[in-house]
């Protein structure tokens, strides 16, 4: 592990916190060298709002304090005064915050943490899985099963392997539930063998004191999203750019967080994205060979803990109808033991999709590094940043480089994405319920009684069949992939889907009625698992399949 550069970053933490300074002043003084002041009183007056309304609990107590002194600086040497007098303290209080914010941001890794961690981890959840398990008629039949056993890995592994020899290694999951990082870090570690990232989490993970100790010293560092202030956002670019010039490999989530509607992202962030950009762009200035690979990851869930807290807040926030605000039960140490008992107890794995790794500029890549165009030819990554006979940077054509990379990320995404049951069969049902009430919208739909609108099981059977043609054809094309569960007759695939979506939400989101007919008792929560095979163009299949019937 003292060879992983995770660690040999942690180890000269200083030293990388005056490169971010340095870094970060030196952008924001270009972008803002009139501008000083002005972007000082921004900074503060946001900092000062962000304080008096939204505290949290892991906040440092002496904020105020340093904000207060910033302000007291700004009136007794800034403002008002001569403008070589002010540019020398708004430069000087510049280097303050950009510190104070590396400082905040910036964690460390712990061998000795992340050994007791891997271990104590993979101890529990097997635990948990076992006792669970052997109180069931089903253990008798599967026997003890460890945790890398739920996990479904899939894709070209071997490749991703290689390419940590030959440069940096970025990987870009989708984003669905609080219990991403770990699974994705546990199946990197145990299942891939690689070594340990650097990785971005939310700074409200850090409220509960035992996880912020161990993600302080597992490579996480911290991202505050209520802070949205010009030098924030540059210095968190700033770490994340010389952090993979530095080679460490990171994992970020490109779509910021999670999914609120249940679908695949469709609008990606830029600002960290870019630093990949630029990254490869500096490595190609200091003449390394290295190069910066990203590995697009789709996670696949049966069911996921905060589904009715993220569908409820995705409707609020589209402002066609106003909705209840609902406790985030994703954020509760009892909710999510509850959670873990229940995953563990069932037969509901977890899909980690490996995708085609690319370059910055979104080609293919080989497992020797090599880029490909469209064509099958050899590329040098090089020439994409040469201009007069050298490497130079240039801000609007890396801008325009990291939207051709998010678009790809975005084909990649759907293209890695693996069906399960749990995302087919819910698909069906909402589809024909739309299609049985042609005049309703979205939210008439949500609407209807649960219990007054059953759909015969002979009519979802007929409309899955007629998915699964059109998604063999996908996968033939590489459009999806699908679980192996898919290919099992279509009756089975219901009441597998059916069954593995009625494992943990209180209110089943499928269920058979005593007259064998599918119904849901929440709508909402159905129709944000619709939403992972929306923007596939299935809803014509399902409407000629009904069609077919009638």
């Amino acid at each position: 592990m003292e060879s992983w550069p995770v660690y040999r970053l942690s180890q000269d933490r200083d030293g990388f916190i005056r490169e971010i300074d340095a870094f970060t002043f030196k952008r924001l003084n270009q972008r803002y060298r009139s501008d000083l002041s002005d972007l000082l009183v921004k900074t503060l007056y946001q900092e000062r709002e962000r304080i008096k309304n939204e505290p949290w609990k892991i906040d440092p107590p002496d904020q105020r304090g340093f904000w207060n002194d910033v302000g007291k600086g700004m009136i007794k040497k800034s403002l008002d005064r001569e403008q070589n007098e002010a540019r020398v303290t708004n430069e000087a209080l510049l280097h303050q915050i950009i510190q104070r914010y590396a400082e905040e941001i910036v964690g460390t890794f712990s061998t000795r943490t992340f050994r007791f961690a891997r271990r104590f981890l993979t101890i529990l959840f097997n635990r948990l899985f076992n006792a669970a398990v052997d109180k069931s008629i089903a253990s008798l039949v599967r026997g003890r099963r460890n945790l890398y056993e739920r996990l479904n890995v899939v894709g070209d592994i071997d490749t991703v392997r290689a390419l940590f020899q030959k440069g940096t290694v970025v990987v870009v999951p989708t984003h669905f539930s609080n219990l991403d990082s770990i699974l994705v870090g546990y199946a990197m570690d145990q299942i891939m063998g690689l070594p340990a990232f650097a990785y971005g989490a939310g700074l409200n993970l850090y409220n509960f004191g035992p996880a912020a100790y161990y993600m302080n010293r597992l490579g996480a560092y911290r991202v505050d999203r209520r802070k949205k202030n010009p030098v924030y956002l540059e210095t968190l670019k700033s770490i994340s750019t010389l952090s993979i010039v530095r080679g460490v490999n990171n994992l970020f989530f490109p779509g910021g967080t999670r999914s609120r509607n249940g679908a695949l992202e469709h609008d990606l962030k830029m600002g960290l994205l870019g630093t990949t950009i630029e990254a490869q762009r500096m490595l190609c200035q200091q003449q390394d060979e290295k190069k910066v690979f990203i590995v697009p990851m789709v996670i696949g869930y049966n069911f996921v803990l905060e589904a009715p807290f993220l569908i409820e807040q995705h409707l609020r926030q589209t402002g066609k109808e106003q909705y209840l605000r609902l406790r985030d039960e994703g954020s509760s140490i009892r909710s999510w033991l509850r959670f873990f008992w229940r995953f563990f107890s069932t037969t509901s794995d977890i899909t980690l999709s490996i995708g085609r790794p690319i370059d910055v500029l979104g080609n293919f890549v080989n497992a020797e590094g090599v880029s490909h165009d469209r064509h099958g030819h050899p590329i040098n990554i090089r020439e994409y940043f040469w201009y007069n006979g050298q490497v130079s940077e240039d801000r609007q054509r890396e801008e325009e480089y990291t939207r051709i990379l998010a678009d790809k990320l975005l084909l990649r995404y759907r293209a890695e994405n693996v069906v399960l049951s749990s995302h087919l069969v819910p698909f069906a049902v909402f589809e024909i319920l739309a299609l049985q009430h042609p005049k309703l919208d979205l939210y008439g739909l949500l609407r209807l009684p649960p219990d007054e609108n059953a759909i015969p099981f002979e009519t979802v059977e007929k409309v899955v069949i007629g998915l699964k043609n059109r998604l063999f054809e996908m996968e033939q094309q590489h459009a999806i992939r699908l679980a192996p569960e898919i290919y099992l007759p279509a009756a089975e695939l219901i009441r597998q889907g059916v069954r593995k979506l009625g494992v943990f939400h209180s209110r089943k989101p499928l269920r058979f009625d005593k007259a064998g007919n599918i119904e849901s008792s929440d709508f909402k929560v159905l129709y944000y698992y619709h939403n992972r095979l929306s923007n596939y163009r299935l809803e014509a299949v399902v409407a000629a399949s009904l069609a077919n019937e009638v």
